[in-house]
């Protein structure tokens, strides 16, 4: 997989491990946020049959995530907790160019970026959490779900674009996604 140009810090994880509750709430938001982002996306290019499957797909696989995570809550006695802005994502849409194709490739590539970076804090998480618990192999495995997103996504630039324009926008994409990552606080929240 690409590299992201940030690593993020355990301080990181003890702040989610802190307030583990928390930070369930905000990813059963950020999978119901990722399934709907997924039906958008086959929705505005109807006419990209891979991509209408592969979206397909993931918005589905999105949703039994949420599920899951709503099932650990449940078992913990917490509640739902209201979406919230994630200042990460939005500072990410804005890298968002004007005109069709060039918005596409860069829908498709912050949506690599984002999973990868899931990827990431998700493997942190299951690594903090108790050996052998149920919620360390969810968390596992979800990691696991995020990296094999972020190709995903890699592939369908591919898929639609020529390759040397796709790895010099991921490039420019990664640069500015670690200096977002740099200047957030650390919280319970996977962003």
């Amino acid at each position: 997989m690409f590299k992201l140009k940030y690593d993020t810090p355990f301080s990181w994880t003890e702040a989610v491990m802190a307030d583990f509750d928390t930070f369930l709430q905000d990813h059963a938001a950020a999978e119901k946020k990722a399934s709907g982002m997924a039906v958008s996306m086959l929705s505005h290019y109807p006419d990209r049959r891979k991509l209408v499957r592969a979206m397909t797909d993931l918005a589905l696989e999105e949703m039994i995530h949420f599920k899951q995570v709503v099932k650990i809550l449940l078992e913990r006695n917490v509640n739902l907790a209201d979406d919230k802005k994630d200042t990460y994502v939005k500072q990410l849409r804005a890298l968002f160019r004007n005109g069709r194709e060039v918005f596409l490739l860069d829908r498709l590539l912050v949506a690599a970026v984002i999973e990868a970076r899931g990827y990431e804090r998700f493997s942190l998480v299951a690594q903090a959490l108790p050996e052998g618990s149920k919620e360390q192999d969810f968390y596992g495995t979800i990691a696991k779900s995020e990296e094999k997103h972020a190709w995903l996504f890699v592939e369908l630039a591919y898929e639609y674009f020529d390759k040397t324009e796709v790895d010099l926008r991921l490039e420019e994409i990664l640069t500015t996604e670690a200096e977002i990552c740099a200047a957030l606080p650390f919280r319970a929240a996977l962003h």
